[in-house]
């Protein structure tokens, strides 16, 4: 049997997830249930350290990685020693490379598949599905974070809910961080405007869990009435033109409950067009969605039946509805969509809104033309007018020896052959001219238009019924068929027109060019409105500019158009070419408002690709200052105490100590100065005005100067260059910039006692120079993080560098033409490649 999952969820560091967790864990040991500590992580907070004494503890794993020391949660160790229910902080961790699992809450999956109860922890800010509007929120990314549904299959979930004023007073207290660091938690992260926000993200997920626990308990228990937990507004749609004054109406109902649900529904038939204005609906999508509402179309044979199903499914609470648009006689006859569904309605209430458009008329779609073509019903007409005279005149000889029902017979299979060519009409003349002669020259008195025989009368009565039903069956077939194939072609339409959504082909000539070839016009424009509308801007050819347009011969107004579909108040979809049936118009007008999507999204991304420059350039600003706002200080610091201390009187200083602190000073200035130079060149490189003196040099003349640069570290190089080496293409000063920031990594990341190799060797066109450690090297998958300037990968501590040098090197060596690539050092450690080009004289500097 699978254990059972608690999680106790956060809004924010700090607000008492884990000593929850461990008060938990205490009362359920006074309970007598068998509970160990399989992973705590107090961060140092003495009243939640204080919480593990009397438990018992899983002792941790160790793992070394990068040269360092790791603990992590031992699963083995877990599952053998098989409690009850194990604590487990931090579900959202990231384990080291080479746990067991890699992520902690896979850890727990496979102690809850053993049976084991977990109790565990997380923020909010690490779950996947709000992990971006965090980092909107306090711009700081989260890169541990666990799927939604990781924590939605949990069996409880409980909010540790605090104030974002009552959490600030326990940081200053002391009680989250150590005291040296609350001052820039407090101006950073944990503003109040932060808290607040990821407080609200926090009962707002925790309200959606809540949601899921109550569909499913009625679900589970068949109840099918609504439980007003949760104000939900629902406004149903016809696609009229009153949608919009409906979807309005309800927002304000919605308004008045705070946190009330807007949602809006339209019920369409199987073809999914009848009856409805896709422009209309379109608008009034967005309408919806840009109130905080939410959109959703169901298909339904009964309307209210669907719509009411609908508003249960959701827990709907209200119910907003047009008034009737059918007139008093019709109401007589039926009593509409709005009296049956108020009617059924039972503990929803319903909301009768009245509108411009209210008793106009039904919105129906046009009806079709004749089921049968031209050509048939002339035919048709042909056989009725032309088969009656020859059968009457091939019968009459027979008058003695056929009886009146053969001849009735007779005459009825050429109605019926009738009515299958030409439809209804000829079927009816053929079956009341047949009657007539039947009458005339067949039926006792012969030459009169009276019947003597009731027997006679009766069956003339029944040929006349029988040719009309057959007839309108076949027309009516016919007509069906005829829908039938417009309704295939309409879906066909449709179905190219949502695989040109789904393929992401948003381009508007390519969407344009589709809709020009399904209806065979000669071109298709989108139109848009320039300046301010004035009442002859139609003809107007300046108050129209072409948006995108396809096919030869483009609109410049809709005045000159076959046909347009006006989209919204500035938006004309033109055809020319030919003018399109009422039917077509309706699929014209689902291309139409995919039109105005395509637009609309085309525009998004052109202000989100204008956007970008500005949202790297302040993300780089923000990187830079959190980068260096130790890096810049700690050689200022040092520069300052160094000059302080040799400018004060009160002490006397030996040479010796003189001399230690000028090359104190020196150092920290000679840091500083290296610091603001790689600072400037890669803004150079980023703005593209890095000045390049690119000449034919040797690397026997390079490489000795960038040693001489390293400093003390010098003694860790071990170069082996050849003077046979053939000159390469570079800029002398770059190229040392970038071997000395090369080797200057190498050399930190090398394990004492271990030297870095710098080689070189020759390939055809190009000169390859590889900087080679034995450090604890990069993973693959991370090879070009590490070129991202102010990242210092795998590294936490501040001091060791803003994270500058790499990126640096791969911008200065593509600038000169070269590359710079990662590798793997075969037997543990980093290699770096740079290749650059070989001289010829030929090559102009």
């Amino acid at each position: 049997m699978r254990g059972r999952l608690r999680v106790y969820l956060g809004a924010a560091p700090g607000v008492g997830k884990t000593y929850a967790m461990l008060g938990e864990g205490h009362r359920a040991l006074e309970r007598g249930r068998d509970v160990v500590a399989g992973f705590i992580e107090t961060h140092g907070r003495p009243h939640t350290a204080a919480l593990q004494d009397g438990m018992e503890v899983i002792p941790r794993k160790t793992f070394v990685y990068r040269g360092a020391t790791f603990t992590e949660l031992d699963v083995d160790a877990v599952i053998a020693r098989a409690p009850r229910v194990a604590l487990i902080d931090e579900l959202a961790h990231t384990n080291v490379p080479g746990s067991k699992n890699a992520k902690r809450w896979q850890d727990i999956d496979e102690i809850l598949d053993a049976g084991i109860d977990v109790v565990s922890t997380v923020n909010i800010q690490h779950l996947e599905s709000v992990n971006d509007v965090v980092q909107q929120i306090t711009g700081i990314p989260q890169r541990e974070t666990v799927p939604d549904e990781v924590v939605r299959r949990a069996n409880q979930v409980e909010l540790i809910d605090m104030s974002p004023e009552a959490l600030r007073r326990r940081m200053a207290h002391g009680n989250i961080y150590a005291p040296e660091k609350v001052s820039a938690a407090m101006s950073n992260y944990f503003r109040v405007g932060n808290l607040t926000a990821l407080r609200e993200l926090a009962l707002l997920w925790v309200a959606g869990k809540v949601d899921d626990q109550l569909d499913r308990y009625r679900a589970e228990h068949g109840i099918a009435g609504t439980w007003e937990a949760r104000e939900r507004v629902v406004v149903a749609l016809t696609g009229g033109p009153e949608g919009d004054t409906l979807v309005r109406r309800a927002a304000r109902i919605a308004a008045r409950t705070k946190g009330a649900d807007l949602l809006a529904v339209h019920i369409t038939d199987a073809d999914g067009l009848a009856g409805a204005d896709p422009a209309n609906l379109a608008r009034q999508r967005s309408l919806v969605e840009n109130m905080g509402g939410t959109y959703h179309q169901v298909v339904g044979g009964d309307i209210p039946r669907a719509l009411l199903d609908f508003a249960r499914g959701v827990n709907a609470t209200q119910l907003v509805l047009g008034a009737s648009r059918r007139g008093r006689f019709a109401q007589v006859l039926s009593p509409g969509v709005g009296v049956e569904t108020t009617a059924q309605s039972g503990s929803i209430d319903v909301h009768m809104i009245n509108h411009e458009e209210a008793k106009k008329g039904r919105i129906r779609p046009e009806r079709s033309r004749a089921a049968l073509n031209r050509k048939r019903r002339l035919i048709g007409w042909a056989v009725a007018l032309a088969g009656l005279p020859l059968l009457t005149a091939a019968l009459a000889p027979f008058r003695d020896v056929l009886s009146l029902p053969s001849e009735i017979l007779l005459f009825l299979c050429l109605t019926v052959g009738v009515a299958l060519i030409g439809g209804t009409w000829p079927a009816f003349t053929a079956a009341v001219g047949g009657s007539l002669l039947l009458n005339w020259y067949f039926t006792p008195p012969i030459g009169q238009l009276t019947i003597a025989d009731p027997e006679n009368f009766l069956a003339l009565v029944v040929f006349i019924l029988v040719a009309a039903a057959v007839s309108t069956i076949v027309d009516l077939a016919a007509r069906r068929t005829r829908e039938a194939a417009r309704a295939s072609a309409d879906a066909e339409a449709l179905s190219t027109l949502a695989g040109h959504v789904l393929r992401g082909e948003a381009a508007l000539s390519s969407l344009l060019g589709r809709m020009r070839e399904t209806f065979a016009l000669t071109s298709a424009t989108l139109l848009e409105r320039v300046g301010e509308p004035t009442p002859d801007d139609q003809s107007e050819p300046g108050a129209w500019r072409i948006v995108a347009t396809s096919g030869a011969a483009p609109c410049t107004n809709p005045g000159v158009a076959d046909t347009d579909v006006m989209i919204n108040d500035t938006l004309v979809l033109a055809a020319r070419g030919r003018l399109l049936d009422a039917s077509d118009r309706r699929v014209l007008e689902a291309f139409a408002a995919e039109a105005a999507v395509a637009l609309r999204q085309e525009r998004l991304e052109e202000e989100a690709e204008q956007a970008k420059p500005l949202a790297e350039a302040d993300r780089m600003r923000t990187a830079l200052l959190a980068a260096v706002s130790h890096d810049l200080r700690t050689p200022l610091s040092a520069a300052k105490a160094a000059v302080e201390s040799l400018r004060t009187s009160e002490i006397d200083w030996t040479p010796e100590d003189r001399d230690e602190l000028l090359a104190t000073a020196d150092e920290s200035l000679v840091r500083l100065t290296r610091l603001v130079e790689n600072l400037l060149d890669m803004s150079r490189l980023q703005a593209g005005v890095l000045g390049l003196t690119l000449l034919p040099v040797a690397l026997e003349e390079i490489v000795p100067r960038a040693i001489d640069d390293l400093g003390p570290p010098r003694d860790r190089i071990e170069g082996d260059i050849s003077i046979e080496l053939p000159e390469i293409v570079a800029d002398p000063a770059l190229l040392e910039r970038v071997l000395v920031n090369l080797m200057t990594n190498a050399v930190r990341y090398s394990p004492p006692g271990q030297n870095v190799h710098l080689t070189a060797s020759w390939h055809g066109d190009h000169v390859e120079i590889r900087v080679i450690d034995r450090g604890p090297g990069i993973p693959p998958e991370a090879h070009e993080r590490v070129f991202l300037p102010f990242q210092r990968l795998g590294d936490r501590d501040n001091g060791t560098g803003v994270g500058l040098g790499l990126a640096l090197s791969r911008g200065l060596t593509e600038a000169m033409g070269g590359t710079l690539i990662p590798e793997e050092t075969p037997g543990g450690g980093l290699t770096m490649t740079v290749t650059m080009p070989i001289s010829s004289r030929a090559v102009t500097p």
